[in-house]
């Protein structure tokens, strides 16, 4: 895991009316402030990647749909230096990923339906805080095609 990355289960209470999903508290363990809340929605196939945050921390979680999201720790004084993550989220794995600043991290979209991928952010959003690279630019040493056996 790449180093100051955090992964955590997330509960979901259903009854007949329907369904609660949590996400985050201001007393959660690691809660590092709050900056705005949106929501990405990513259609099946597409690549919304690389970008980084010099100060933003992401707390990502997928209300709807699947993705596969991807780290790549390029942060010179990490001793996670030059490691990948892939995390799948979805129904199957309903969790809160908190990515710190400087990390590069993007996502695909998996399965039939549109993804939403809430994020909420520690800080406003800048667009002078943030760094964005194509997803497939060599310098970061990832595929993004399916992976058989």
């Amino acid at each position: 895991m790449i180093s100051g990355v955090r992964i955590k289960a997330l509960k979901r209470i259903p009854d007949e009316r329907g369904l609660i999903m949590h996400m985050l508290r201001a007393d959660d363990e690691g809660f590092a402030g709050f900056g705005e809340i949106y929501f990405s929605c990513i259609y099946p196939g597409a690549i919304k990647a690389w970008h980084l945050h010099q100060r933003m921390t992401l707390n990502y979680a997928v209300v709807r749909g699947r993705i596969k999201l991807v780290l790549y720790d390029d942060r010179p004084d990490s001793p996670t230096r030059r490691e990948l993550q892939e995390v799948f989220l979805g129904p199957e794995n309903y969790s809160l990923v908190t990515i710190p600043p400087m990390v590069w991290n993007g996502f695909k979209g998996l399965g039939s339906e549109t993804a939403i991928v809430a994020n909420c952010a520690t800080t406003a959003h800048d667009p002078e805080e943030i760094s964005r690279m194509d997803p497939f630019d060599p310098s970061i040493p990832y595929s993004w095609d399916i992976k058989h056996g």
